[in-house]
């Protein structure tokens, strides 16, 4: 597996971030790793693509449009681009494997991005990660490897929302210092799920492989596997006929499987999904692309839950 000799990339310059706010006015900020959107559109086409991709950064818009803007409320938004690894090779790969690719490319990219906004962007407020499958990938490097050597950065980190790839128990058990959410309001924790229907094996799941993820319901916020009705649900953000999302009340329904390690929608139509974003080489039934638009508005609460405890929590150890 040959992999190019990566070089820096410069994130004093504008334009490879996907978000830099101007005027970020709240306390708190955000920052957004965005899932696959590089896709070879010929087999000679390299497996890395540029950080100025036309595809990439095209489709780094989209998702950002109906991933990161849940977060909007609870934060300002700062998203790098980054060299992305072609989602036909990664997926090539055992799933053990696919973080190994991306490092030294990806990562790289990913950690300088944060360093700089830390340094420069950051000011020492607290933050929120969020990510999405292969942007997951990267946030689970950046959670392993960088912040473990920088315990400071780290005590500021609202939670990690690092969703559509598994956080497995060997993972934690590889990184004491991280630990998984146990309920709606707790923080330093992360909060992961990958979504499919009832229908998808055992292993069936080409994302996921025969990764156990540890999963927390985003209705529920429970680690269990109670059913949350899609009536308990505060809101899908679902594209119409036009293709612009838009708030859909009781739509997604939401249980765990703990066997599958995986959260089980049933309440939706696989087809009527599929019609509207073809899922790609995933199945019909791995809602791997609505893991956010499902439970965008609970998602969006729960931000903003995790946050105010936080910050209630600073100040608390103030008085």
């Amino acid at each position: 597996m040959k992999i190019e000799t990566p070089h820096v990339i410069d994130y004093s310059d504008p334009r490879h971030w996907l978000s830099l706010p101007d005027r970020p006015s709240k306390p708190v900020d955000v920052f957004y790793v965005y899932p696959t959107t590089y896709h070879k559109a010929h087999p000679d086409e390299p497996n890395y693509c540029a950080i100025d991709n036309p595809g990439m950064m095209k489709g780094a818009a989209f998702t950002f449009s109906h991933q990161a803007t849940a977060f909007g409320t609870a934060g300002n938004i700062y998203a790098p681009y980054y060299r992305q690894v072609d989602s036909g090779y990664m997926l090539s790969f055992p799933a053990k494997d696919r973080g190994k690719i991306q490092d030294p490319v990806s990562i790289n990219d990913v950690t300088a991005a944060f360093e700089y906004y830390i340094k420069h962007y950051n000011n020492g407020k607290p933050y929120i990660l969020a990510s999405h499958s292969q942007g997951t990938v990267m946030l689970k490097l950046l959670l392993s490897d960088y912040m473990a050597a920088h315990p400071d950065v780290f005590s500021r980190m609202i939670a990690a929302y690092a969703i559509g790839y598994p956080i497995t128990a060997a993972y934690l058990s590889s990184n004491k210092h991280l630990k998984f959410a146990e309920g709606p309001g707790d923080t330093g924790v992360i909060i992961s799920y990958n979504t499919q229907s009832p229908n998808i094996p055992a292993g069936g799941n080409v994302l996921l492989g025969d990764d156990i993820g540890i999963v927390i319901n985003p209705v529920n916020w429970k680690r269990d596997e109670t059913l949350a009705k899609a009536s308990e649900s505060l809101g899908s953000s679902i594209p119409g006929a036009d293709g612009t999302f838009a708030k859909v009340p009781a739509y997604a329904d939401a249980r765990i499987d703990l066997a599958k390690g995986v959260l089980i929608c049933s309440s939706v139509d696989s087809n009527a999904l599929e019609l509207l974003y073809p899922s790609r080489n995933y199945g019909l039934g791995v809602y791997h692309i609505w893991d956010y638009p499902l439970y965008y508005y609970n998602l969006r609460e729960n931000a903003e839950r995790r946050t105010n405890n936080f910050i209630f929590s600073v100040f608390a150890t103030l008085q």
